[in-house]
């Protein structure tokens, strides 16, 4: 059944004004129609060949118009414009009118156009010739009876042009706003490119038809020849628009018209929604292949490209035709559902995917197993937009295939890459650059090193006994004494902290003196203007470790702390998830080891001689930098490597073994000891237990939390202490937070106990001080905790 035309029919909630609009157009065409038909018959039986010739044409070509493909904003290119202009420039209106209104009636009972809509085509045209007419009458009149033409006449003629392409174009774009709304208005003004090149070639014609009726009516017919180029040019142009929106391999749209189809069905869906139509929401559905990949590598490009033939067809099977499918590269495809009530048929639509690709596709006699993975964002709730509506269908995706499903709805909570996420991550980088690393190459905006003597004024100085400060804040002045020469460094050092000179009063009324903590380091407080007060900072907290046989604290472990001015103290364990997706995670780790090793340092001056584990991450170990930073760090303070050990997660070393296995070696020959983090969590097998030059294991706070009311966390707990046991390995229980599971660890072996029981992770100055009130407990063993006990490392 063949599909209506649209635009035959009109909405009720448009009728009103679009109707007054057509009755006002018709009017004003019949009062300027009506008094220049009113002599036309008497001049007929005077008019010449050439008027007939070019009336004739004018219909029979308009019998055939060419209609542009795929161009929804446009109206069809109309070959009798140049006869009829043509004949307006030599023998006036009425000959014209007369001829365009025939034109326009063969045409729209060709092209199925409703009364209503041929009856405003013609009025348009009347329009236009009779504002070209007014023009042309301060000219010498019909040009097919003139003498030589003057230089205005050929200006006339140029004026009279443009104002009928004007008049034309104005008649056209209103009716289209006010009969399908605002959103056609953008369209109108892109397709003015489209009728500059038709319609306006066509004009331009109509001197040439004249020229050639002054000389012979046999030479009119020539003009075919530029029409049909005219033609060929309109369908080149229209065929090129359409390739440009098609995928050339299956022939569906392409992202390019995915994203006006959705521009456009998001404007629709918002008119649903205010007039509160139940069928209003929009659902863009993101599909990508699995196992696509396998089959390029394993069969070829050319069999990968006859599967997507294949799995589009059977996407258009389950598309209604009201929707669109389209193919957005390589192996992925999106649907736009339009007039769904909600997300349910979102689901149902999306499981009807799934259910069309479940089985096999036959290729040479193999049968292609062909999965998906399909991402749901609706519209108004997850977007309004084509970049949002995407985005957030592509995270609905990438959640449904780490979760092995199939169909999943975009949720804020499965965003790990938000724009507040974003933000997050900008605010880490700003606070770690705030402070760059020692000994760093100062570099100009040019990537260029600075001369020592410039350099070494862009770096604050460092006090003294201490090779790096604990915190690194702008100074209140500029860092050199010649305030221009300070304004070209801290153009030139992007990393460098701006500083502004206050006045002598404000300086004396904002300058805080400076206090010392326990161990007596220098501590000046930040600063009005400090670039960093706006993101917080990044500090080092340092959690007890006591050795259980002997209550005595024989380490700390450093965990790392950001008080967020806007989000208060961010979530450690989101910092390092959101810092390990970037090459942020490298300033953070040189940051903490760093702090780290300061901090070892200040406490040797005090005689504070403690053990202190700084956990690394996955990226840390497969770049195998940190050894070289550890042992810099080392070297330039003057500690023992035994002072400091580096916890590695399970996890981190099952992502790569050898290269994991290179970077420990090397810090294990450093003398860093290296410690088994989150043991029995992971898949760690003995193979690398018995390989890796490990000193200690921790075992998980999820078991230790549960071991005194669960008798199978308990023997989990037990069997590790004797597995590390047996490889002659430390055991440090986390998560001690009750007497009862101390005294089950003493009893078990356990060398190292950490947790609230003992104390919670601090500062450092709190540490200095909780030290010095600090008195060992040693653990009696009762009744309900007795049996043998290894011997504590």
């Amino acid at each position: 059944m063949e599909t209506a035309d649209p635009r035959n029919s009109l909405p009720p909630e448009r009728t009103a004004p679009f109707g007054g609009f057509v009755a006002v157009v018709v009017g004003l065409a019949t009062l300027v129609a009506v008094p220049s038909l009113a002599g036309l018959p008497d001049r007929l039986p005077s008019l010449p060949a050439a008027f007939w010739t070019m009336a004739a044409l004018a219909v029979a070509c308009d019998a055939r118009p060419f209609v542009p493909p795929g161009r929804r904003h446009t109206s069809a290119v109309f070959p009798s414009t140049c006869f009829t202009f043509a004949i307006l420039l030599g023998w006036g209106l009425a000959p014209a009118l007369a001829v365009q209104t025939v034109a326009v009636a063969v045409s729209g009972w060709r092209m199925r156009h409703a009364v209503w809509r041929t009856a405003f085509n013609a009025a348009q045209y009347a329009c236009a010739f009779g504002a070209a007419a007014l023009v042309l009458r301060l000219g010498p009149g019909g040009l097919a009876d003139v003498g030589w033409l003057r230089g205005t006449d050929v200006a006339l003629v140029a004026v009279a042009t443009v104002i009928w392409f004007a008049v034309n174009h104005v008649l056209v774009s209103a009716a289209l706003r006010l009969r399908f709304g605002g959103r056609w208005w953008p369209g109108v003004r892109q397709a003015l490119g489209f009728e500059l090149l038709t319609t306006g070639s066509l004009l331009l014609l109509a001197p040439v038809l004249v020229a050639a009726a002054r000389a012979s009516a046999a030479l009119i017919p020539l003009v075919l020849v530029p029409l049909l180029a005219v033609h060929r040019m309109s369908r080149l142009a229209a065929e090129q628009d359409q390739l440009a929106a098609l995928d050339p391999l299956t022939g569906l749209p392409n992202r390019k018209a995915l994203q006006t189809e959705l521009a456009e069905q998001a404007h629709l869906h918002a008119e649903r929604i205010a007039r509160g139509a139940a069928d209003a929401h929009l659902a863009l559905l993101l599909i990508d292949l699995d196992r696509f990949k396998n089959v390029n590598d394993a069969l070829g490009h050319a069999v990968g490209d006859r599967l997507l033939v294949e799995v589009s067809a059977r996407l258009g099977d389950v598309v209604d035709g009201r929707d669109m499918l389209a193919r957005l590269g390589g192996d992925e495809f999106a649907i736009v559902a339009t007039r769904l009530t909600g997300v349910d048929e979102a689901r149902e639509l999306a499981d009807r995917v799934v259910a069309a690709l479940t089985e096999p596709v036959p290729l040479d006699g193999l049968p292609l197993d062909v999965g998906a993975s399909i991402g749901v964002a609706l519209f108004p709730e997850h977007g309004e937009d084509y970049a949002t509506l995407m985005r957030h269908a592509d995270v609905a995706m990438y959640d449904a295939k780490h979760r092995n499903d199939t169909v999943a709805v975009y949720a804020a909570e499965s965003d790990h890459h938000s724009a507040e996420r974003l933000g997050l991550l900008a605010d880490l980088r700003r606070v770690l650059d705030a402070r760059p690393p020692a000994g760093r190459t100062v570099r100009g905006g040019d990537g260029a090193a600075l001369p020592s003597r410039l350099a070494a004024a862009t770096e604050p100085a460092a006090g003294p006994g201490r090779w790096w400060p604990l915190r690194r804040r702008p100074r209140g002045g500029p860092a050199h004494p010649d305030e221009l020469l300070d304004r070209i460094l801290t153009g030139a050092d992007p990393s460098r902290p701006r500083t502004t000179r206050p006045a002598p009063d404000l300086l004396a009324s904002t300058d805080t003196p400076a206090v010392s903590d326990p161990v007596g380091n220098r501590v000046v407080p930040a600063r009005v203007g400090d670039d960093t007060a706006d993101v917080g900072d990044i500090t080092m907290y340092y959690q007890p470790q006591i050795a259980i046989a002997t209550g005595e604290v024989v380490g700390v472990e450093a965990l790392l702390r950001w008080r967020h001015p806007r989000r208060g103290m961010v979530d450690p364990g989101e910092l390092i998830r959101l810092a390990e997706q970037s090459a942020v995670m490298r300033l953070l780790t040189r940051r903490v080891v760093d702090d780290v090793v300061e901090q070892l340092g200040k406490w040797s001056a005090a005689g504070i001689t403690l053990r202190a584990s700084l956990n690394v991450s996955v990226r840390d170990l497969h770049t195998g930098e940190i050894a070289d930073r550890i042992a810099d760090r080392l070297t330039r303070s003057g500690l023992c490597p035994e002072r400091l050990q580096v916890e590695i997660t399970e996890g981190a070393l099952m992502a790569d073994p050898r290269r994991v296995l290179t970077t420990i070696t090397r810090l294990h020959q450093i003398g860093v000891a290296i410690s088994l983090d989150d043991f029995g969590t992971g898949y760690s097998s003995l193979q690398h237990l018995r390989r890796l030059p490990l000193t200690e294991v921790k075992v998980d706070r999820s078991f230790v939390l549960g071991m005194a009311d669960d008798p199978d966390d308990a023997a989990v707990v037990r069997s590790m202490i004797e597995l590390a046991g047996a490889l002659g390995l430390r055991v440090v229980a986390e998560g001690v937070e009750d007497e009862r599971t101390w005294r089950l660890l003493h009893a078990a072996g356990c060398d190292v106990a950490q947790g609230w029981f003992h104390a919670r992770p601090m500062p450092a100055e709190e540490l200095a001080t909780w030290l010095s009130r600090y008195r060992p407990v040693h653990p009696t063993v009762s009744a309900e905790v007795d049996g043998p006990r290894r011997p504590a490392r």
